[in-house]
């Protein structure tokens, strides 16, 4: 028997050499995969949003679920808003560390010089917002100068809805507080004001298509009314360089295909941008910009502008400078 023992002996260590081997190229693979110090954010994010029926809180509700999975250790905590301009002031004085807002709200704030205006940056160029201006089908309303007299929402006062709408009236030739009725209500009312017969027109600037403004399409008969490339010159000649970031755009007639012989209906778009201040994490918006870009997709198949967000143009945050965490992430991005 004893003459076995030294070949037995000889397997074990041959095994525990292998198992040695095996061992060290696993590990070897785990550093290679998740590198040592790399360390997952953690803490409370204040993401403000809009109001409950708009494409930037339905968004925020999105996103706030693939940031739980990519930043498990990070407590999501979004915060309802009137809109872009009160975005930025929540953001601005700390109120909340992560907002959305148009380009054109950003340049108005910058423009006032309003508390906290230089330390205002960008992660990522997100989506277009375009305006849409609904009235009943039976209207007679034709252009913006037709709402001299008429009832019109023009959203809350913290809105970009606001700001861009008292812009359009003004290029139309109307003085928005003596020439209209001004309703200060949001997307979250502003339909079923007009389907009751209380408003004879509102304002809205979002993603297409807004849901809201869907559903009401599919209930009530409506139509959009073009704002043409002539109101968008006069948009550009009385907002000095905050009116640059308006474009001209269009519907397409397949946004609402329930409006009742539907056709492309020109209008104006702005950008929206991912925001933030310099105060915060460099990391942590490092992360939550990679996990924006990553989560296109998944957004978009229910938010639909969401699927526009593209990383050849996200860099593009003007009027802010990017956040140096976000720009870590798009040089680490490159292809």
């Amino acid at each position: 028997m004893s003459p076995a023992l030294p070949r037995l002996t000889r397997r074990r260590r041959r095994a525990l050499q292998g198992s040695a081997v095996l061992a060290v190229v696993c590990g070897l693979l785990l550093w290679w995969l998740l590198p040592v110090g790399e360390s997952s954010p953690s803490g409370r994010l204040i993401f403000s949003t809009g109001v409950k029926t708009g494409v930037y809180q339905r968004y925020g509700e999105l996103l706030e679920g693939a940031l739980a999975r990519d930043l498990p250790r990070v407590s999501i905590d979004l915060r309802t808003s009137e809109g872009s301009q009160q975005n930025l002031a929540r953001v601005a004085n700390g109120e909340a560390d992560f907002t959305i807002a148009t380009a054109d709200a950003v340049a108005k704030y910058q423009r006032d010089v309003r508390p906290g205006a230089n330390r205002l940056r960008g992660c990522a160029r997100l989506y277009d917002d375009y305006v849409q201006l609904v009235v009943p089908q039976s209207s007679s309303a034709q252009t913006p100068a037709d709402l001299r007299g008429k009832r019109v929402g023009v959203g809350q006062a913290g809105s970009g809805v606001r700001l861009i709408a008292e812009r359009v009236l003004n290029a139309a030739g109307l003085d928005p507080a003596e020439d209209i009725t001004p309703v200060p209500a949001g997307i979250d009312t502003m339909p079923d004001l007009l389907e009751r017969g209380d408003l004879d027109a509102f304002f809205w600037s979002g993603g297409l298509p807004t849901s809201a403004v869907q559903m009401l399409s599919e209930r009530f008969p409506i139509r959009l009314v073009p704002l043409d490339e002539k109101l968008i010159d006069r948009l550009h000649d009385e907002g000095g360089g905050a009116t640059r970031y308006y474009r001209s755009a269009v519907v397409p007639a397949d946004a609402y295909p329930r409006i009742a012989g539907a056709a492309p209906v020109e209008t104006v778009a702005v950008t929206n941008l991912l925001v933030t201040t310099t105060g915060a994490d460099a990391e942590l918006t490092e992360r939550l910009t990679r996990t924006v870009i990553n989560s296109r997709d998944r957004i978009g198949r229910e938010v639909h502008p969401a699927q526009l967000v593209d990383l050849r143009t996200a860099i593009y945050t003007d009027p802010l400078p990017l956040h140096e965490g976000a720009r870590r992430y798009y040089r680490s991005a490159k292809p």
